[in-house]
């Protein structure tokens, strides 16, 4: 037994020593970890090579939600970098700049961050360079965005670990999508003083405290809403869209009523003017406004949505008995590329700005695709392992050959009752190591669902806080701190973010655990 517990954490070991010990990248080393974990499936575990190529095929394939995502929105920020359009919208957003700085900080991260991240865009790029304008510091500039959507990453990339989660879990979109809102009025807030307390410790906490419980819990209580109110029930893969700009409409709201400024073009340069005459606003979001229009009828006209989702569901089996919905004409992924490709009748791009955008995608899109990929390879080859084709019927003959049911064993005697509590932190754990939540919920899925069946509570809060956790680790993912401190010429200083955002990420995910703990047997 400790022999097999010892090889079945030994590929997450390995990538954990290669991400910290030798600074190597997401991608590769979890493709080091999926080698190592597919020649332990197959030489110790009882798994046939078959049956752990197919396993890792599947994965991949189980992937596409975020995998495709990442590259088609890569894609689509990519081309309005290009074109201009984002330093047109990166303007705009300067100038909501009001004299409360904690509306200003929810208005930014929570609001606008968590925006962004659902329609693809990266706030660890877009706001940074913002937050410097308005004269935050590097610190702070690089720490806030890489935390404000933290509560919502559930519903990133337009709702890519909400359909994992579903997938993987059997639920519904909307039964998914209860679970979490269980968490995200709570986390959604304590965020916010999180990031009030970074900027100016307990004084700025108390004087943003009204705005800061106004905007989290307007984040998290749209959540809510969206999840249990019956005409929101298709579209609530676009949740984060929707409670992004409701933050946004409730941070200006509050600037109204209390009698301060919306808008603040003060600080405009003559560049960003110039930035302001060649491109109309509008112009500059029609990638956007584009891609929520085609979501809202895709998503909010019943018999498109049945179609799309349902009856055009495209499944395969690649491992027999396995059915994956691939679901690629309702995806998002689908829509970016055309909503990219609509935008161009108004954005008019010359050769050069396409030909460039081809090349910088190119350059930058593989690897964070592989590695959104990879670690799906790595949950299907640890799920599956033990697995063979025994007289036509493929199966695991015996769960102690299975590396997630060794595991789900060990936890429920090690752990017991408490091991609500302790799914918190491995997700923390799984985000850190593979960077995404969509993947952390891939890595954990089963083996929540085994061990939660052995304890007799409720895996599907398991699996959420676990959830969540992996997404609260976005703010002490180095390759997210680097790329923030990439775009303010900054690198260095995402060690000194680290630090402080261990210490925050570590608190909120207690207090993630202990809502899990208690949701559990509930």
């Amino acid at each position: 037994m400790a022999l097999s517990l010892s090889l079945t954490l030994l590929p997450i070991a390995v990538i954990v020593l290669l991400m910290t010990w030798r600074r190597m990248a997401a991608d590769l080393s979890g493709m080091v970890g999926w080698l190592l974990s597919l020649l332990i499936a197959c030489l110790f575990f009882s798994t046939s090579w078959e049956a752990g190529l197919r396993a890792s095929l599947a994965g991949v394939v189980s992937s596409f939600p975020v995998s495709l995502m990442v590259l088609a929105s890569i894609l689509q920020i990519t081309f309005m970098e290009r074109t201009g359009a984002l330093k047109r919208i990166v303007v705009f957003v300067k100038t909501l700049a009001p004299q409360d700085k904690a509306v200003q900080i929810m208005l930014l991260n929570v609001g606008a961050g968590t925006l962004l991240v659902s329609i693809g865009a990266t706030p660890v790029s877009i706001l940074p360079p913002i937050l410097v304008a308005l004269g935050y510091s590097t610190f702070v500039a690089v720490a806030l965005p890489a935390i404000g959507f933290d509560a919502l990453c559930t519903y990133a990339l337009l709702g890519a670990p909400l359909v994992v989660f579903a997938d993987l879990t059997g639920t519904s979109l909307v039964q998914a999508a209860q679970v979490f809102s269980k968490f995200l009025p709570m986390i959604s807030t304590l965020i916010g003083f999180g990031m009030l307390w970074i900027v100016g410790r307990w004084d700025l906490v108390r004087r943003g405290f009204l705005p800061c419980l106004i905007a989290g819990m307007t984040n998290g209580g749209t959540a809510v809403a969206i999840s249990y109110i019956p005409f929101f029930a298709s579209g609530v893969v676009l949740t984060g869209v929707i409670a992004g700009s409701c933050t946004i409409l409730v941070m200006l709201l509050y600037l109204k009523v209390t009698g301060r400024p919306i808008i603040d073009r003060s600080g405009l340069t003559e560049a960003d003017l110039a930035v302001e005459k060649q491109m109309s606003l509008s112009v500059a979001l029609s990638p956007w406004l584009i891609l929520c229009a085609i979501l809202m009828v895709t998503n909010f006209f019943p018999p498109l949505f049945q179609l799309l989702f349902a009856d055009w569901a495209m499944p395969l089996a690649i491992i027999p008995g396995q059915v994956i919905k691939t679901r690629m004409l309702w995806n998002a992924y689908t829509w970016v590329l055309v909503s990219t490709a609509l935008s161009m009748i108004w954005l008019r791009p010359d050769r050069t700005a396409v030909s460039e955008t081809i090349a910088k995608w190119l350059q930058r899109a593989p690897r964070p695709t592989l590695a959104a990929a990879v670690f799906f390879a790595i949950a299907f080859v640890m799920n599956n392992s033990g697995m063979q084709n025994i007289e036509g019927v493929w199966k695991i003959a015996d769960p102690a050959t299975n590396m997630i049911s060794i595991l789900a064993k060990a936890s429920a005697s090690t752990f017991g009752v408490l091991y609500p509590f302790v799914s918190g932190y491995l997700g923390l754990f799984g985000g850190f190591v593979s960077g995404s939540e969509a993947s952390t919920i891939a890595m954990f899925t089963k083996y929540h669902l085994l061990t939660s069946k052995l304890l007799n509570v409720d895996p599907l809060i398991v699996i959420a806080g676990t959830a969540i956790g992996g997404g609260l680790a976005s703010v002490i993912s180095p390759a997210k701190l680097q790329n923030a401190a990439a775009t303010i010429d900054a690198l260095g200083i995402e060690s000194e973010v680290i630090k402080t955002a261990f210490v925050l990420s570590a608190l909120l995910t207690a207090i993630t655990a202990v809502m899990a703990q208690v949701l559990a047997f509930i």
